[in-house]
């Protein structure tokens, strides 16, 4: 696996070929096809070449696959007692780019994918063969439900007999003169 350590923005990454990077935000546009220019370390293998302060015969070859909004940071100031209470807020936009090739100047190299992990085959289910439901009975109209329990009936199931309560309730007084 060949990777080479660059710099771009003051900041320094480890490019893959053939993965992607996010870099601070780059003034190019989606699509397009660039060198990196300061390539600080390529490594492949055994073979290590360090920069003082650069690599200078070694390309780092780049697309820029989309230019993403990085998480918004939350930042409050907040002073007990003296009403001091400020917001803000700050979302970096980065460039991701997508390293295409690493090494020498005319070289030749089928660009290696990294590994990814092995996923399994979907298992297939057999579908069962499912018979169709039942139909119900479409029931009556209700007009005949209502017919059967006639106003008499409802009226003898409601309770409009209340046991009168002895008691006064807490705190009240008695309207009712005590007799003497």
């Amino acid at each position: 696996m060949r990777f080479a350590i660059v710099e771009s923005g003051g900041k320094q990454y480890r490019a893959v070929e053939g993965s992607t990077i996010e870099v601070d935000r780059l003034p190019v546009g989606t699509g397009k096809k660039f060198d990196l220019q300061s390539i600080l370390l390529m490594a492949d293998g055994d073979e290590v070449l360090v920069g003082t302060p650069t690599v200078s015969d070694i390309l780092v070859k780049a697309t820029v696959v989309d230019h993403v909004k990085g998480p918004k940071v939350d930042r409050f100031k907040y002073r007990p007692k003296k009403r001091i209470r400020v917001r803000g807020g700050h979302r970096q936009q980065y460039t991701r780019l997508m390293i295409d090739f690493i090494g020498r100047q005319g070289e030749e190299r089928k660009v290696e994918q990294p590994a990814q992990e092995e996923v399994e085959a979907p298992v297939e289910v057999a579908e069962a063969e499912t018979e169709p439901k039942a139909e119900k009975k479409a029931k009556g109209p209700k007009k005949e439900a209502a017919a059967a329990a006639s106003p008499k009936a409802k009226a003898s199931t409601k309770k409009t007999d209340k046991a009168p309560s002895t008691s006064s309730p807490k705190g009240k007084k008695s309207t009712k003169k005590s007799e003497k």
